[in-house]
């Protein structure tokens, strides 16, 4: 006969896979609309990175605008994944099912990775230091690493004797 603790703690993780796919499903669509915007924004760009100098004082504000919003959407999900990943590793889910959530954070970390790189690649040949955009890029490698790093396994990284 199975405790009522078990089902209760099963019932907890279903929940919160559940509502953390749901929740992931929203953010990918927000990127994805958000990455629609900023390559429409740079349509004008044949090669890159283009020169700001070269543009309609009209396309070089439509691009800063679309830009500001991509960079600070990246700023915010980094500073949500990264207080994500640390609640999952703290709950008291069993060691496969937290693996189970960390991957699919990872899942969408990489997907949104992909979009968050135009912010590197579509950009002026010449732009301004942006010290929040590198903080945010640095933590955002950080967390990726520490979900790898806990599905994979601490046992498993350290040497069989």
């Amino acid at each position: 006969m199975s405790s009522p603790a078990p089902a209760a703690s099963s019932a907890a993780f279903d929940k919160a896979r559940t509502g953390l796919w749901a929740s992931l499903q929203k953010h990918l669509q927000t990127i994805y609309a958000a990455e629609k915007e900023f390559r429409a924004a740079t349509a004008f760009a044949t090669t890159l990175p283009f020169s700001a100098t070269s543009l309609e004082p009209q396309q070089l504000f439509e691009y800063q605008q679309h830009r500001a919003v991509l960079r600070d959407l990246f700023v915010d999900e980094t500073t949500q994944l990264d207080s994500l990943v640390k609640a999952v590793r703290l709950k008291s889910y069993e060691e496969d099912e937290k693996k189970q959530l960390l991957l699919m954070i990872l899942g969408y970390m990489d997907i949104a990775a992909t979009v968050f790189e135009l912010l590197d690649t579509h950009r002026p040949s010449k732009l301004d230091k942006d010290e929040e955009l590198e903080e945010a890029s640095a933590r955002f490698e950080r967390v990726r690493s520490f979900a790898r790093l806990n599905i994979r396994g601490l046992p498993n990284l350290l040497p069989r004797l």
